[in-house]
C-alpha cells in the first residue's frame, strides 16, 4: 500500500536539494511567468480554501516546464497592515515578529503541499530591502508630479483610526471591520491614478488597456463601472450680484431649459461667499451633520431628502432666469464638480427634493406625467419648454446644446470619471513609511535616495493609533531626521496604504537580489508581463486597478516596454465549509490543510481541490471526496504493482486509443484550466487500465507523466520504482496522435419503450439500419422484444437506439 507520510517528504527533500524549479535568467527557452496573487501571512494559518489557486498555477507550471518553457513562478508575502498591528495591540507581540512566526506557519504548510516555487526569489513587503523600493516607487511618482499632499474631505474609520481609500469602502463601512465610515477633513498623501484613465504619450490608459488582455469580462466591466466614465458637458452659472462662476458637469444638457435650481455639496468651497447673513447658523448646523455621514448614507436613493437655502442665486445661462442655490448632502465634493444642476422633472432625486422644498418643477421633455413623478424614461421622448430645442429627439437636443454652448463660449463637451486619485496616507504604525522629511517651516521635500529605506522605527510601544500614526511618538525617529537632516527637520509620519507595496511584487520576483534598482531593465524585459496571473475576484478595484496605474506609470517614464502588468487573469471559485457557508472560525467549519496532508496526503488534497467542480465556480468543501481521490490514487499504486511489459506490440488497440485521448484531453483541459473534466479522464483510464492482466509500460508512463503536475510525489515514487534515475519532473510533456486520439466508438443507449434494456459498442459513423439491427440482437433486447409487436423504430446518431412496442394479441383458445 503507498505510505504518503514516507513517500512526500522525501520528494519535497530531492526536489529542493535539486533545485528542480528555479527559473533561469540566462535560459534560452521561451519564458513562461505563472503568478498567484500572494497571501497576508495571519495568525491562524491557511484553510483548504487557500491552496485552491496556488495548486491550480503549479499544476500548469509544472505542464509548461514539461512542454519546454523556462517558468518563472515565484511566492512571497504581502505583510505590512492592520492584521498584524492589531494583534500586536492586542498581545503586546511587536508586529515584525509575528508577521515572521506566520510566515514560517504558511510557509512550511504551503511547502507540504509540493508547489513548485522558486523560493530563491522569495520576497516580504515588511523586510527593508523590500520596502526601500516601495519608497523607491513613491519618490518616482512624487518627482513626476503623480504624488501630492492635499487636504480634502477623506474616509475616516473611528474603530480602525484611519483614513480608507474609496475602494476600501463597502457599503458605506470599512472593508476590514465592517464599521461604519465617515468624512473627515485631513491633509493627505494621494497617487494621481485619474492621470492614467485615458491614452497618453503612447501610454494605453485603464479604460482602453482593458481591451487588450485576456481578462474575465466581469472583472474588466467592473472595472470599467468603477472608473464610470460618463459624456456630457462642463458649463459654468454666474450668481447674481456676485463675480462667482459655479462651474457644473452634466450628461443632460439637453435638459438646461429645465433647470429650475441648484445644489452644491456641503463642502463646496463656495458656501461662504453665498452664505446670506440669516443662514449662516442653519447652513453651520447643516455642514456639521453631513459630515458625520457616509458618502452611502448621503446618495442612498431612498433616504428623506434635506437640505438649506444659501441666500443666493444663481443665473441659468441658457434662459437668464434666477434660479435658487441650495446645499444638499446627496450631492458630493469627490464627484464631478460638487454642484450640480437640478432638473426635477426629470431626476426623481432632484423632484423630491423639489416637492419637499416647494420649488418650481419645469417639463422639458414631453411624454410623463410630473405631476406625479419624475419622467426619466426619456429616449422617445420629445423636447419642449427649449426654445431651439423644441421638438428634437433628446439625443439631438444634446448634440446642438453643445455645440451652442461652445459657440457662446459658456461651455464644452467633456467626459467626467467616477474614479477618484488614490489616497494612499494611513495613519498607523505597522507598514511602510512615506519617505518625505518636513524642514523647519513645514515644507516637504523628497528623502534622499541613499537614505533609502527609511526604516519603521523599532522604538515604538503602543501602536494604538489615536488619530496620528504612532511614528510621531518615536524617539529613534525624530531624532534620525534631526541626524540626517538638521534641527527643526521632521519626517512624515504616515505610513503608506498596503496596496502600494502589492502594486509592484510582481516586477521584484524578476530580480529579487537587486540591490541598486528595483528591478533591472534587462530582467523585466525578459520575464515581464505576467503571463498567467490567478487569485481572488474580491480585489478588482484594488490590488489589480493599483497594479495597472503602477505600471502605466512606468511605462510613460520609459521604464519598461509594456503597460498592462498581466496579460492572462483567472479568478479561482471559493471553496465553503461543508455547510455550504464561507469558512470562518466562528461557523466553526474551517477545513486545516495540516490534517488531510496527514490522514490522505498532499496529492489527495491536490487531486481533490482539482476535482470538486469547475475552478473558476464556488464549491462546498466533501470529506467523502477527498476519500474518493484517495482510493483513485490508491487504484494507481495498484497498477504500478502489476506485470509490466516493455513490448509495445502487445497494447490492445483500444487501450492506445484511450492513452492517446486522454493526453489529449488532460493537455486542453490543463491550459484551460478546467482540471476536474482532466482529472475525471484519467480516473477512466486508469479504471480500463486495471482490468488489464498486465500494463504496457509506455502507456503507464505516459498516463503517470500526465499525471505528475496533479499528483507529483505519487508520481515520482512509481517514476524511481520503474527504473528512472532523473525526476519525473524534467520528462517532455506527451505528444498525441490527433488520429487515435478521435472518439470512433460510441455506447449506444438501446431502449424498449424508454426504458434502457442495453448498450450497444459501435462505431461513430455506423449506419441506422446497421444499428437497428446490432441492437436487436443484444441478448436482453431480444428477451423484452419476445411476443412484441414494433410499432415503431427510433435513431439518434451515437446516442440512442429506441423500439416502441405492443403486446402482440394472443392466438387460439375457445370462440
Amino acid at each position: 500500500m503507498y505510505n504518503h507520510q514516507k513517500v512526500e517528504p522525501k520528494w519535497q527533500k530531492k526536489w529542493e536539494e535539486l533545485n528542480l524549479f528555479r527559473a533561469e535568467d540566462k535560459s534560452d527557452k521561451e519564458k513562461y511567468y505563472v503568478l498567484d496573487m500572494f497571501p497576508y501571512p495571519s495568525g491562524a494559518g491557511l484553510h483548504v480554501g487557500h491552496p485552491e489557486g496556488y495548486t491550480a498555477t503549479d499544476i500548469f507550471s509544472r505542464y509548461k516546464r514539461m512542454k519546454g518553457f523556462n517558468v518563472l513562478h515565484p511566492m512571497g508575502w504581502d505583510a505590512f497592515g492592520l492584521p498584524a498591528e492589531n494583534y500586536a495591540i492586542k498581545t503586546g507581540t511587536h508586529p515584525n515578529k509575528s508577521t515572521h512566526d506566520n510566515i514560517k506557519t504558511f510557509k512550511r504548510q504551503i511547502q507540504s503541499l509540493g508547489f513548485s516555487y522558486d523560493w530563491e526569489r522569495e520576497v516580504a513587503t515588511c523586510n527593508p530591502d523590500y520596502y526601500k523600493w516601495t519608497q523607491w516607487f513613491f519618490l518616482f511618482l512624487y518627482k513626476n508630479d503623480l504624488a501630492y499632499k492635499k487636504e480634502a474631505p477623506v474616509n475616516w474609520c473611528n474603530d480602525c483610526k484611519t483614513v480608507l481609500a474609496n475602494e476600501q469602502v463597502v457599503n458605506g463601512k470599512c472593508e476590514r471591520c465592517k464599521n461604519e465610515v465617515i468624512q473627515k477633513k485631513l491633509a493627505q498623501w494621494f497617487f494621481k491614478i485619474t492621470d492614467f484613465i485615458e491614452d497618453q504619450e503612447g501610454t494605453t490608459g485603464l479604460i482602453n488597456g482593458l481591451d487588450k488582455i485576456d481578462w474575465p469580462e466581469s472583472t474588466k466591466a467592473m472595472q470599467k463601472n468603477w472608473i464610470g466614465k460618463s459624456e456630457g458637458a462642463e458649463m459654468g452659472f454666474p450668481v447674481k450680484d456676485s463675480n462667482l462662476v459655479i462651474d457644473i458637469y452634466t450628461t443632460r444638457p439637453d435638459t438646461l431649459f429645465g433647470a429650475t435650481y441648484m445644489v452644491l455639496s456641503p463642502e463646496h468651497p463656495f458656501i461662504d461667499q453665498l452664505v446670506s447673513e440669516n443662514q449662516i447658523e442653519n447652513i453651520k448646523k447643516y455642514q456639521k451633520q453631513a459630515s458625520k455621514k457616509s458618502d452611502l448614507e448621503r446618495t442612498e436613493l431612498a433616504k428623506d431628502k434635506s437640505g438649506v437655502f444659501t441666500g443666493s442665486y444663481a443665473i441659468n445661462p441658457v434662459n437668464k432666469e434666477e434660479i435658487p442655490i441650495w446645499i444638499s448632502d446627496y450631492v458630493l465634493m469627490s464627484y464631478g464638480t460638487g454642484a450640480i444642476m437640478a432638473v426635477p422633472a426629470h431626476d426623481q432625486r432632484d423632484y423630491e427634493f423639489a416637492k419637499k422644498f416647494d420649488l418650481k418643477i419645469t417639463e422639458v421633455i414631453q411624454g410623463g406625467n410630473i405631476s406625479k413623478e419624475a419622467f426619466t424614461n426619456i429616449e422617445n421622448g420629445k423636447m419642449v419648454n427649449s426654445d431651439f430645442l423644441n421638438d428634437l429627439k433628446p439625443d439631438q437636443a444634446i448634440k446642438k446644446m453643445i455645440t451652442w454652448l461652445e459657440k457662446q463660449e459658456i461651455g464644452k463637451e467633456t467626459n467626467n470619471y467616477r474614479l477618484r486619485d488614490w489616497l494612499i496616507s494611513r495613519q498607523r504604525y505597522w507598514g511602510a513609511p512615506i519617505p518625505i522629511v518636513y524642514d523647519p517651516e513645514g515644507n516637504p521635500h523628497p528623502v534622499k535616495e541613499e537614505y533609502l529605506p527609511l526604516k519603521v522605527p523599532t522604538d515604538v510601544e503602543d501602536y494604538k493609533p489615536e488619530g496620528t500614526s504612532p511614528l510621531g511618538n518615536s524617539k529613534e525617529y525624530i531624532e534620525l531626521a534631526e541626524k540626517l537632516y538638521g534641527k527643526g527637520w521632521r519626517f512624515e509620519v504616515d505610513t503608506m496604504d498596503t496596496f502600494v507595496c502589492s502594486s509592484w511584487y510582481f516586477f521584484r520576483y524578476c530580480d529579487p537580489q537587486n540591490e541598486k534598482e528595483f528591478a533591472s531593465k534587462e530582467l523585466m524585459e525578459k520575464w515581464l508581463p505576467v503571463d498567467t496571473y490567478v487569485g481572488g475576484a474580491e480585489h478588482t478595484v484594488l490590488h489589480l486597478l493599483y497594479s495597472r496605474f503602477f505600471t502605466k506609470a512606468l511605462h510613460r517614464h520609459g521604464y519598461i516596454n509594456f503597460d498592462e502588468p498581466f496579460q492572462k487573469l483567472i479568478h479561482q471559485g471559493m471553496i465553503l465549509g461543508e455547510d455550504g457557508e464561507k469558512m470562518s472560525k466562528s461557523r466553526g467549519n474551517v477545513i486545516n490543510p495540516d490534517e488531510i496532508v496527514k490522514k490522505h496526503g498532499a496529492d489527495s488534497l491536490r487531486l481533490y481541490e482539482m476535482f470538486m467542480g469547475p475552478f473558476q465556480q464556488m464549491k462546498p468543501w466533501s470529506m467523502n471526496g477527498v476519500e474518493g481521490v484517495y482510493r483513485f490514487l490508491q487504484k494507481i499504486w495498484r497498477l504500478s504493482e502489476k506485470e509490466i511489459s516493455k513490448d509495445e506490440s502487445q497494447t490492445p488497440k483500444n487501450i492506445e486509443k484511450l492513452i492517446h485521448k486522454t493526453i489529449k484531453k488532460v493537455t486542453k483541459d490543463i491550459e484551460s484550466f478546467d482540471f476536474n473534466t482532466a482529472i475525471s479522464q484519467m480516473m477512466i483510464c486508469a479504471n480500463k487500465l486495471g482490468k488489464l492482466e498486465k500494463l504496457s509500460q509506455e502507456s503507464f508512463e505516459k498516463l503517470l507523466i500526465i499525471l505528475s503536475p496533479f499528483a507529483p510525489h505519487m508520481a515520482e515514487e512509481i517514476w524511481e520504482r520503474l527504473g528512472h534515475t532523473k525526476s519525473i519532473c524534467l520528462e517532455t510533456w506527451p505528444e498525441y496522435s490527433e488520429e487515435l486520439a478521435q472518439d470512433n466508438e460510441v455506447e449506444i443507449a438501446v431502449q424498449i419503450n424508454g426504458k434502457l434494456r442495453g448498450t450497444l459498442s459501435t462505431t461513430i459513423s455506423i449506419a441506422q439500419d446497421d444499428a437497428l439491427t446490432q441492437a436487436k440482437e443484444l441478448e436482453n433486447v431480444q428477451k423484452f422484444l419476445e411476443n412484441k409487436k414494433i410499432v415503431k423504430e427510433i435513431f439518434i446518431p451515437g446516442k440512442i437506439v429506441n423500439f416502441v412496442v405492443r403486446s402482440e394479441p394472443a392466438t387460439g383458445g375457445v370462440a
